[in-house]
């Protein structure tokens, strides 16, 4: 059952609408596109083919969802952009399908918050309850872990890695991966610190966020090299899953690491 679509609305044959969908004024969804129940759909959004949403997502006017990766190399595959559940697309948004070659898959997760005028470029991976500011940009393969909170008119480089519950301040320019819990600024961006307040609204125990909190003093304030720094932490401190998780991270960089 389609419900709320506008007379000026286009929805090709071959999409696919769920129940309680609101579709505005010129809006277009095209063959092959998903649209999950209770989606809102406003004015002059576009929504490609490839592009799946789950339930309750709310996609702002002239929002962009699934348009061809703006990679050279892409010849006209068919590929996906897949948005889970309660997501916000802000206006203008704009969201690339995957490349054969990054997967084939961009895909956003739970309860983000995609603010307008942002971008998530080909292939990324965005976690859950994610915050992307306006104006800001994910280049393509870019891996965003849960929880991370990117403000206004930032630039994240192709192929960085950010990870969970990261704060990444607004203007700043990412080149290098940031590691889980931390909080970064500047451009080129650098370490500011830890991101406490992201570790207290996950539930993290006051150890662990201490922990981690001596962890960063190690990395980054004490100068200690980076593996002489990695082996003090996980020999005093690598009972905690956020110090195991920070660990990891540090030895599996893609990019090289922010320090």
């Amino acid at each position: 059952m389609r419900t709320g679509l506008h007379p000026s609305a286009v929805v090709e044959p071959g999409a696919r609408v769920g129940p309680d969908v609101v579709v505005g004024p010129f809006a277009f969804i095209g063959a092959g596109a998903e649209i999950g129940a209770g989606c809102v759909i406003e004015a002059f959004a576009v929504i490609h083919g490839g592009t799946c949403l789950g339930p309750a997502n709310h996609v702002g006017v002239g929002a962009v969802l699934g348009g061809q990766p703006q990679d050279v190399r892409y010849a006209g595959e068919p590929t996906r952009l897949v948005l889970g559940a309660g997501n916000r697309i802000g206006s203008h948004a704009v969201l690339h399908r995957g490349t054969p070659g990054g997967g084939g898959v961009t895909s956003v997760g739970d309860g983000c918050v995609i603010e307008d005028g942002a971008h998530i470029g080909h292939d990324c991976q965005v976690g859950d309850r994610v915050r992307l500011g306006a104006g800001s940009a994910l280049g393509g393969h870019s891996v965003v872990g849960d929880g991370v909170v990117i403000g206004a008119m930032t630039g994240v480089h192709q192929f960085t890695h950010v990870g969970r519950l990261a704060y990444i301040e607004s203007h700043a320019a990412v080149t290098r991966d940031v590691p889980p819990f931390a909080r970064a600024g500047g451009s080129p961006a650098e370490i500011l610190g830890f991101h406490r307040e992201g570790l207290e609204g996950w539930g993290a125990s006051a150890e662990a966020i201490q922990a981690v909190s001596q962890a960063f003093t190690w990395i980054y304030a004490s100068g200690l090299r980076l593996q002489e720094a990695l082996e003090r932490i996980a020999g005093e401190m690598g009972r905690f899953d956020e110090v195991q998780e920070l660990l990891r991270f540090m030895e599996e960089r893609r990019r090289g690491l922010m320090r």
